[in-house]
């Protein structure tokens, strides 16, 4: 596998970003035969949380080694306290990693446009941001997981301290119109489910003892109602990297990949 740590402009943002990549290495790469890349990689999509940044999934697992033995691409972009969104008062993330993101990843990195390859997952706001891709965009991916996600969004905005709602105001606008808004997972799941188009298969995990438990109950239950494909785990847990890095194993292992040719780099 190669980590790539990649910083570049986004026009949409109007500033510098970053995102760290990784990439499988299908056998010995010797100057006669410098690549045996038959097609473009299988990639997933994968998110950070609230208060992290695009290295912290390589920083608190091991998914560079756990990448590597299916020989899927990952992608990791920065996004700020965004909540993958189109903030009111800040930058138009959702935008950038909806579109600006594909396309510059693309454009540098060997990765597969079809939505059979292509899977999203996050934990926490990005798990919020990983359904909202595959729920707003169910023709790009195949699948997508949430790892203790904040999935019901449009009623928790309202609770916590006074900071957390102004902070949430900057992100969403006026909060009274979120409910049923395109940032609102359970209109989303609505539409979806009434939609005749492609629908993603959805992983969700949330601990009991987290403190998103209730709202992840609320979204499984929602969900399932509408005959969407969902496949819920929960187990005791927390908020925190141990159950994480356990989880995006399990995330990892329940993505329909296609046969992929066996990586003879492994060992």
């Amino acid at each position: 596998m190669a980590l790539l740590h990649c910083d570049f402009f986004s026009h949409t943002l109007g500033l510098s970003t970053s995102m760290d990549v990784i990439l499988p290495l299908w056998g010995p790469i010797t100057l006669d035969t410098p690549s045996q890349l038959s097609q473009p990689y299988p990639v997933l999509w994968l998110l950070h949380g609230l208060s992290d940044d695009h290295t912290i999934w390589q920083r608190r697992t091991s998914i560079e080694r756990y990448a590597d033995e299916l020989g899927i691409a990952v992608v990791m972009p920065a996004v700020g306290r965004s909540f993958y969104t189109d903030m009111a008062a800040g930058l138009p993330y959702w935008t950038f990693v909806s579109e600006e993101l594909p396309a510059i990843a693309r454009t540098l990195f060997p990765l597969s446009e079809a939505r059979e390859d292509n899977f999203v997952a996050g934990l926490s706001m990005g798990g919020y941001g990983a359904f909202k891709l595959a729920l707003r965009c169910p023709e790009r991916f195949a699948a997508a997981a949430s790892l203790s996600g904040a999935l019901n969004i449009a009623e928790s905005v309202r609770r916590g301290p006074r900071e957390w709602v102004s902070e949430k105001r900057r992100i969403f606008g006026t909060l009274s119109k979120l409910p049923g808004s395109d940032n609102d997972l359970m209109a989303l799941a609505e539409r979806l489910a009434a939609s005749e188009g492609p629908k993603p298969l959805l992983y969700q995990w949330c601990g009991s003892e987290d403190f998103l438990y209730q709202d992840n109950l609320a979204f499984r239950d929602h969900a399932l109602q509408l005959g969407l494909d969902l496949t819920y785990e929960e187990s005791p847990g927390s908020h925190e990297w141990v159950y994480w890095d356990q989880m995006i194993q399990r995330v990892l292992g329940w993505l329909p990949l296609r046969a992929q040719q066996e990586n003879p780099s492994n060992g």
